[in-house]
């Protein structure tokens, strides 16, 4: 037995939006052939600040922890890490794997008011969390008088 995705045209067109028509183009892999495997796996981070600190949250589930690795190099944070595709059970055929697998990489510009002496990382539940403190030291403020 083989699993068809159906489209059905009329729905599909129902609403007329730009985005959605390209959304569908793209989703069929009219220009690329490959597997959804075969594509590069990006996470979603979301960057929060408080008065103290810069806070990423990188969505990372299935990694191992010690796959991952946290750096700071000239003002730069860099997260790097690999989701391995397990195919344990041979007698298994799959026919879709929505899931995303590969390395990944992604890079974030720090301001010069960090202490990288103290920044943390946390993994658990999937979730990455990194805590970037500001130091107070370089925290410069000034109010300009307007004339």
């Amino acid at each position: 037995m083989t699993l068809i995705k159906y489209n059905n045209p009329a729905v599909r067109f129902r609403t007329p939006s730009v985005s959605r028509i390209f959304d569908d183009l793209f989703n069929d892999n009219f220009f690329n052939n490959s597997n959804e495997a075969d594509k590069a796996f990006v996470p979603k981070v979301d960057v929060s600040e408080t008065d103290n600190a810069f806070e990423l949250s990188f969505a990372v589930p299935g990694i191992d922890k010690k796959n991952i690795n946290v750096d700071i190099n000239e003002g730069v944070l860099t997260v790097n890490g690999e989701r391995e595709f397990k195919n344990d059970k041979k007698e298994k055929n799959f026919h879709s794997v929505e899931t995303s697998f590969g390395s990944f990489k992604r890079s974030f510009h720090l301001p010069d008011n960090i202490d990288a002496d103290k920044v943390q990382a946390n993994y658990k539940d999937g979730i990455l969390d990194i805590v970037v403190p500001k130091d107070e030291k370089k925290i410069q403020k000034k109010t300009i008088s307007v004339n």
